[in-house]
């Protein structure tokens, strides 16, 4: 990872978690610099956001290939000619081929809204409540092939109280995750957490985080 890498921000939707990380890295001493907003919808109201902050948008609109083949070499081609250095996911609601993910393999964050390995996929927060578990949150991981299974960077839990229902508590898990994932990205951007041999190591000197930081190992 080159210093104070370019990072692109891949959104299909209203950019909740995008503002969070274009209003962190506009931190004095941030690891990283949003360059970019992508969207595979043109429609998606995180642009109008985007632009506002005055970050370059583009969008890569996948309803006109033929295939998601098609439209990933397309979505690489246009990260490449910006001198992307690293992708976060925000919302981006495509399945990602093996090519695309291998492409940018310990370059590629999504935070996804449970405590990995629990309650992969959708739905997640009325899979805990179905669950019946005490503690729920939001993982933030590296992209792997399979679907909600990359190394974990960092996690934040929220207890689950007895009269919760899904939006009570996918509300108590969103602002973890607008605290989590500016600190995940500024430990992958700087060079604390890195991908190696399947697995997310991280710096000997890796303060540990206050708030809702949890990092694995440390």
């Amino acid at each position: 990872m080159p210093p104070n890498p370019k990072a692109a921000i891949l959104i299909s939707g209203r950019g909740s978690n995008m503002v969070t990380l274009i209003e962190a890295a506009r931190a004095p001493g941030y690891p990283a610099r949003i360059g970019l907003v992508l969207s595979n919808r043109p429609g998606a109201g995180g642009l109008a956001r985007a632009e506002a902050a005055g970050i370059p948008t583009a969008t890569v609109d996948h309803k006109e290939f033929p295939d998601r083949p098609a439209f990933e070499r397309a979505l690489d081609a246009r990260l490449r000619r910006e001198g992307i250095d690293l992708l976060v996911l925000a919302g981006f609601m495509r399945v990602l081929t093996p090519w695309f993910v291998e492409a940018w393999a310990g370059r590629m964050l999504n935070i996804h809204p449970s405590l990995l390995p629990l309650f992969r996929g959708t739905h997640t927060h009325a899979q805990a409540l179905a669950a019946g578990v005490r503690v729920h949150g939001c993982t933030v991981h590296f992209v792997v092939p399979e679907l909600d299974a990359g190394p974990i960077v960092a996690q934040a839990a929220v207890p689950v109280l007895p009269d919760d229902d899904e939006d009570a508590l996918a509300a108590r898990v969103l602002e973890q995750e607008h605290r989590l994932y500016p600190a995940a990205l500024a430990l992958v951007a700087g060079g604390r957490a890195v991908l190696r041999d399947g697995r997310v190591a991280f710096a000997a000197d890796l303060p540990r985080a206050e708030g809702a930081l949890r990092v694995p190992g440390a």
